[in-house]
């Protein structure tokens, strides 16, 4: 799921609500609109690898940082490639 899915979905909290939740967390997030840039990909904007962390933690793993950021989150999650069974060779 991505972040867009995430916040149109039944329930879900309200953007300033997300950024709250990440805020307590511990994580800088300047401001409501920097999320729904992350949200609707504008100009190409996407979160930097720590908050992906923190969305994925705020979301309740619901958004994924492998969904944020598909083509590099081998390169700077290695430990997350590890345990991905699609990557893994036969048993």
């Amino acid at each position: 799921m991505n972040l867009d899915q995430y916040l149109s979905s039944e329930g879900a909290p309200s953007v300033a609500q997300l950024r709250g939740c990440m805020l307590r967390l511990g994580y800088s997030v300047k401001s409501d609109a920097q999320i729904r840039q992350w949200r609707h990909g504008y100009a190409g904007r996407r979160p930097d690898p720590e908050n992906c962390v923190g969305l994925e933690l705020a979301t309740g793993g619901a958004v994924t940082r492998k969904a944020m950021r598909p083509d590099d989150w081998r390169a700077i999650w290695p430990e997350l490639a590890a345990t991905d069974p699609d990557l893994r060779g036969p048993a």
